[in-house]
């Protein structure tokens, strides 16, 4: 097909023809985290030990399959992919060492795509920096160039990895052994702020640090971008590939922590509420991690008290393992951070992470993302200048003062958002919405919307200063919802045979309240996500970390001629919007009850606007008024072609028959 290279022009993606795009996408998919081969699911128990020769070739699923997940994503309306790879999908077998098989593999899976009419960016996917680590992203050779010994994470409690605490014989929810969406708390774990540490700000820290000549930061980042480069000649010349991520949902470390400072609630030094897990210090990171044991405050989640508090405190490393190689030292103890003394750690600089020596704050994005950005944008357009930029900020410090001056010029805001009660409790109360983090309440779906709508609203706002102060597209890089709420009760009524909306309700009032605050933003987003191998199985979900937000079941697929079939709760996002605009989108509104549909949009020259008019939301067809110009149905591909005639000024009315 060849699609029409996408540039940008203020807040819109725009083709070649002059025309404006509304990306509406999804991410494909949750199980390219884990490897192909052998099965890398997390409920799968591993010790790891293979990590140099698994492949990821078939994720998210393999060729033969890709007509198929192809054609059902186009027939829901998507025209953009976040299409996931990872560091260690293409670096697994050793430095320097690409796996060629995949490269291979992912560039035809972007010329798939554009044979569907789907531009696709490349996220170089990562949570938790590693899969030895609780999560997924690079290989596990750089835990040996660093010195640290992956396969004494565990013992230490250096990090909480559901392929060690999970019982696979045993099966289902395992709150005991492995809580719900507790991954991310890895983030605080040592193994992976050391690593986050290292890799954006080693030179800041520890510049004498260095692995085969190099600091430590230069030899990650390159071995990084190395991998991002053996991609990129791969897709060179594919015109629907428009760009990539600087990387998903990248950590701080201990940039700007005080050194023994535990974050139990709000106050001067942390002014957000605490997150449930335990309450790591960086120092007790660091003991931890040299061999002490540690006890530490868990925090958990009073729904009574509508707050997180100090539930107990809990021995971190009872057996003393280190998890340092032998003839290793902590980089950071070298560089005077602490010391041990009897058998017990000492810090020797509470703000080192903090201040620089002359005074002055270190600063997480002005000192080291933006630098990060610049390498990334420069790296990837010596190999094609017209790709674009989607910059990712650590998500866990939220957006604050925006981006940094120094991301470069071609940049889109491709930061993530979650209704995060939702997200993590897996409950999504309705019409009465308890936030535990912050105690507030809020009744009713026009309230949640606006909720929704004020929050997105704020992360579109971050991008008004990107691109020398021209403003950016905001593409909502990963939102959506668990379906194994209320303890998989829609999984267990499709078990029981109901076939209706019934058991998805409360998953389709949520859906359809995101998406109609992204309509009323005129927001681009990548749904998260769409899962090939995804199971109604509360062990497996989408394959990593009982994460289960797939938006495809292939349990749910028992009619395949029907190309619906296996789609979750597809009245919340299979709805009409305006993909292609001739012109500048004024408004946009769905009311998914009625079906009434309206697109204002002011014209622009003689092109032609299209909009996905999508057959599940009108099963027995639709009528459609124009003012200010002329309406074209094409029921085939679902869309409806409008041009201007006579006024600057169109309005489109979908209405259900």
């Amino acid at each position: 097909m060849a699609l029409p290279r996408l540039g940008i022009d203020g807040e819109w993606f725009q083709g070649t023809d002059g025309r404006r795009s509304l990306l509406r996408g999804v991410n494909l998919g949750g199980d390219c985290k884990m490897p192909y081969t052998p099965n890398g699911h997390t409920n799968i128990p591993t010790d790891f030990s293979d990590h140099r020769t698994v492949s990821f070739v078939g994720r998210p699923f393999p060729l033969a399959e890709a007509d198929e997940h192809f054609g059902r994503l186009k027939a829901w309306g998507f025209n953009c992919l976040r299409l996931l790879t990872t560091w260690e999908a293409v670096e697994h077998a050793g430095p320097g060492r690409y796996d060629e098989e995949y490269l291979d593999y992912f560039a035809a899976l972007c010329r798939k795509a554009d044979d569907y009419g789907m531009y696709v960016f490349v996220d170089f996917h990562q949570d938790v920096w590693s899969r030895m680590t609780g999560g997924d992203g690079a290989p596990g050779w750089l835990f040996d160039a660093v010195g640290l010994d992956f396969t004494k994470f565990h013992a230490a409690g250096a990090a909480h990895v559901m392929q060690y605490k999970y019982d696979f014989a045993r099966g289902g929810r395992q709150e005991e052994n492995y809580p719900t969406m507790t991954w991310s708390q890895n983030y605080k774990y040592p193994a992976n702020a050391i690593m986050w540490t290292l890799f954006f700000a080693g030179d800041a820290f520890c510049p004498d640090f260095l692995i085969e000549g190099r600091s430590a930061q230069t030899y990650l980042q390159e071995h990084y971008l190395g991998a991002m480069e053996a991609v990129a000649h791969r897709v060179k010349g594919l015109s629907n590939v428009i760009g990539f991520d600087s990387l998903n949902e990248p950590g701080s470390g201990y940039v700007g922590l005080p050194l023994s400072y535990r974050h139990l609630g709000p106050s001067e030094k942390n002014p957000f509420p605490a997150r449930p897990g335990l309450a790591w210090s960086p120092l007790d990171g660091f003991a931890a991690a040299r061999g002490l044991a540690r006890e530490i405050p868990e925090m958990g989640i009073d729904w009574d008290a509508r707050a997180v508090v100090k539930k107990r405190d809990v021995l971190v490393n009872a057996d003393g393992v280190t998890i340092w190689r032998e003839g290793r030292q902590c980089p950071f103890e070298r560089a005077g951070v602490y010391r041990l003394d009897g058998g017990e750690i000492v810090p020797l600089d509470e703000d080192f992470f903090v201040r620089r020596r002359n005074g002055d704050r270190y600063d997480m994005e002005h000192d080291f993302m933006g630098p990060f950005f610049a390498r990334v944008a420069q790296r990837m357009r010596a190999i094609n200048d017209e790709w674009l930029l989607f910059a990712e900020l650590d998500p866990g410090a939220g957006l604050g003062r925006g981006f940094p001056q120094e991301t470069p010029v071609r940049t889109v805001n491709a930061s993530h958002w979650y209704d995060i009660v939702t997200l993590s409790t897996k409950r999504f109360d309705f019409p009465v919405k308890i936030n535990p983090y912050t105690g507030r309440t809020i009744e009713g779906a026009d309230a949640i919307e606006a909720s929704y709508t004020r929050q997105l609203g704020r992360l579109k706002d971050a991008s008004r200063t990107l691109n020398l102060g021209t403003g950016a597209p905001t593409l909502l890089g990963e939102f959506g919802i668990p379906f194994d709420i209320d303890d998989a009760a829609a999984y267990k009524a499709w078990n029981a045979g109901d076939r209706t909306d019934g058991p998805w309700e409360k998953h389709i009032i949520a859906l359809d309240l995101m998406y109609n605050a992204l309509d009323q933003l005129l927001m681009h987003s990548t749904h998260w996500n769409y899962t090939a191998s995804n199971r109604n199985d509360q062990a497996v979900g989408d394959g990593w970390n009982q994460e289960d937000l797939s938006i495809y079941s292939i349990d749910q697929r028992i009619d395949p001629s029907d190309i619906n079939s296996g789609g979750r709760a597809l009245k919340g996002f299979v709805r009409p919007y305006a993909r292609t605009i001739a012109g500048r989108p004024l408004k946009m509104k769905f009311k998914r009850e009625t079906g009434a549909f309206r697109f204002v949009y002011e014209a622009e020259g003689e092109g032609e606007t299209e909009i996905f008019v999508p057959n599940l939301q009108y099963p027995n067809g639709y009528e459609v008024e124009v003012e200010g110009g002329t309406a074209t149905r094409d029921d085939e591909n679902q869309s409806l072609k409008v041009h201007a005639v006579g006024s600057q000024k169109v309005a489109v009315i979908v209405t259900r028959k």
